[in-house]
């Protein structure tokens, strides 16, 4: 497992265990400029966008809270402006654990409407076996939005759409459009098998459907950032959505002919993509077990 990879599986594995029992003392938070205003920060947990200019300081998530000040000092050296604007591309804690100390500090924090919904109760994780609480008020978005919202900072339009059921019921993807460079939350696992939290409204047809619609919006020269591992470029996420649909494919044909959870996750499904997938968080046998139960409890 390459470095990133080790680094990405960690940080997701870590949402079963306490904050409070991590060891952040030797997380270094880096800065990779995509654009003139546009960078990608990375740390643990979910990857950053960050856009600073003219007007102000945007970020794309904020990781966890014991990180707060590393990633105020990465965007210090970008920019002396504080943090204006925070959106939260979904509701889990390794992306949305730096909104109480940045909302307190006078960030607004803006999210689909199903974030502050599943932020404000108590949740289980069902594939980690997880219980979450409701969150501090403080932490919540402030502003919530049903379809999509625009941001008008920086010289350029930052747009921010709902992609239904992916690996949440509150995904967006954001899209840098002078930049050229797209922000794809959880809905991409750059690298390796993706988590889709099933019980939380994520489905693996959904991701699928938002992959497409970020790539009839890259071109080649399109710089994607994923939640998870190193920047991606528009054919790793084609290559992605592609794995995506070959190996749910397949699963949709062994439920048909009657097979269980345990013969298709030890079926060796997705054998042909091991190789380069199956190196990260999920292996490959989970994997496929995490698609059966996707599909079979999203049947119609």
């Amino acid at each position: 497992m390459t470095r990133r990879l080790a680094g990405a599986a960690l940080a997701v594995l870590s949402i079963a265990i306490s904050v409070a029992a991590q060891d952040f003392s030797k997380v270094e938070v880096k800065a990779e400029k995509l654009a003139d205003t546009v960078w990608m920060l990375t740390g643990s947990g979910g990857n950053i966008g960050v856009s600073a200019g003219e007007d102000a300081v945007f970020l794309v998530d904020d990781q966890y809270a014991p990180l707060t000040e590393r990633i105020r000092a990465a965007i210090g050296a970008i920019s002396p402006m504080p943090v204006k604007f925070v959106l939260n591309t979904h509701w889990h804690s390794d992306h949305t654990g730096g909104n109480e100390n940045l909302g307190k500090a006078g960030a607004v924090i803006v999210a689909h409407d199903n974030v502050r919904k599943r932020m404000n109760s108590e949740q289980f994780i069902e594939f980690m076996r997880l219980n979450t609480k409701r969150q501090p008020k403080s932490s919540l978005p402030v502003v919530t939005f049903s379809s999509d919202t625009t941001f008008h900072l920086n010289g350029e339009e930052i747009r921010a759409f709902h992609v239904p059921r992916a690996h949440t019921d509150g995904d967006v993807i954001v899209h840098f459009a002078k930049s050229d460079v797209i922000h794809m939350g959880d809905v991409l696992w750059n690298g390796m098998y993706p988590f889709i939290d099933t019980s939380s409204g994520g489905t693996a047809d959904g991701v699928i459907a938002a992959a497409d619609r970020a790539l009839a919006l890259s071109t080649d020269r399109t710089k994607i950032i994923p939640g998870h591992g190193p920047l991606a470029s528009r054919s790793d996420l084609l290559a992605y959505r592609e794995m995506l649909a070959a190996v749910s494919g397949r699963i949709k044909r062994m439920i048909a002919e009657g097979r269980n959870l345990e013969e298709i996750a030890a079926s060796k499904v997705t054998e042909d993509f091991d190789g380069k997938w199956g190196k990260g968080f999920i292996a490959p046998h989970k994997f496929a077990e995490m698609i059966a139960m996707n599909l079979l409890r999203n049947a119609p």
